[in-house]
């Protein structure tokens, strides 16, 4: 048996993003390229009936192009999964990661607001705050969302877990038995929260269905407001839109009684919802 080598001699321009090992590069500075794919993708738009688009590893290509694409094919919705390592020093996760959301931000702002992004930045920092008790975490600098969600809400689409992070690859899963956190904090919070497909047809179902009708019934949205109230050790709490008061964690809170009144809506481990009233 001989084993035959193939060698993909690539004529086109230098890549305007980073190399995908698993696939030759697609030269999309050339027109026809692009052509191309401004037909296919209108083709899966109008004849298949395809509403969006989840683009794959973005960071292989200058999202100025993927602009020209949504132009063209107008999807109602559009995510780009920009996903790269989180900030560490010696093995510890940075409180900062304001540099990590940037270049999700500018990966965004290139496609001129056309496509939104997985917010990467808040799973990996959920992930720290849950593992180790370090609900501080939840704060950047500012007194915001340190994620994606804080800086730009309505391009965040935030996140628990997905197929690559969880199910059978489990390349980055999130913390065991703390999912339930992680939905009350990405349900209670602007941005676009995704729910991962496992989790739907789990034991997890009736609480995650629980927060999307508190969601929806307070009109929590994309840009809706944050005001957090405590990032602390063992306990973040926030407010939002003066409709919903949250917290996770062990540690204790109430929300503030003033000219609003609260009333609990939905309580597990580690976690508590109020509704104004």
């Amino acid at each position: 048996m001989t084993d035959v080598l193939f060698s993909l001699q690539g004529r086109g321009n230098k890549s305007s993003g980073e190399h995908f090992h698993a696939a030759p590069n697609i030269d999309h500075s050339q027109d026809f390229v692009r052509k191309d794919l401004k037909e296919w993708l209108c083709w899966l738009r109008k004849e298949i009936g395809y509403d969006g688009w989840r683009l794959d590893f973005v960071r292989g290509f200058w999202g100025g192009y993927v602009k020209d694409y949504m132009d063209a094919s107008e999807p109602y919705f559009a995510v780009g999964e920009y996903w790269d390592s989180l900030s560490y020093t010696y093995g510890e996760l940075d409180k900062n990661q304001d540099a990590h959301r940037q270049r999700i931000v500018d990966w965004i702002n290139a496609t001129n607001g056309t496509a939104g992004a997985f917010d990467v930045t808040t799973k990996g920092i959920l992930h720290g705050a849950l593992e180790r008790c370090e609900y501080w975490r939840l704060s950047d600098q500012k007194g915001k969302p340190p994620g994606v969600v804080g800086w730009w809400p309505s391009r965040a689409v935030t996140f628990i877990e997905n197929h690559d992070t969880g199910s059978t690859q489990g390349h980055w899963r999130f913390p065991n038995g703390k999912e339930i956190q992680g939905y009350a904090y990405i349900l209670t919070h602007p941005g676009t929260p995704t729910v991962f497909f496992d989790h739907i047809f789990s034991h997890h179902h009736s609480e995650i269905a629980a927060l999307l009708s508190l969601r929806k019934r307070n009109k929590i949205h994309c840009r809706s407001t944050v005001r957090i109230c405590k990032a602390e050790r063992d306990v973040y709490a926030a407010i939002i839109d003066d409709k919903i008061a949250m917290k996770i964690g062990p540690g204790h809170f109430d929300p503030p009684n003033g000219s609003q009144r609260w009333s609990s809506a939905l309580e597990g481990r580690d976690y508590k919802i109020w509704e104004a009233s």
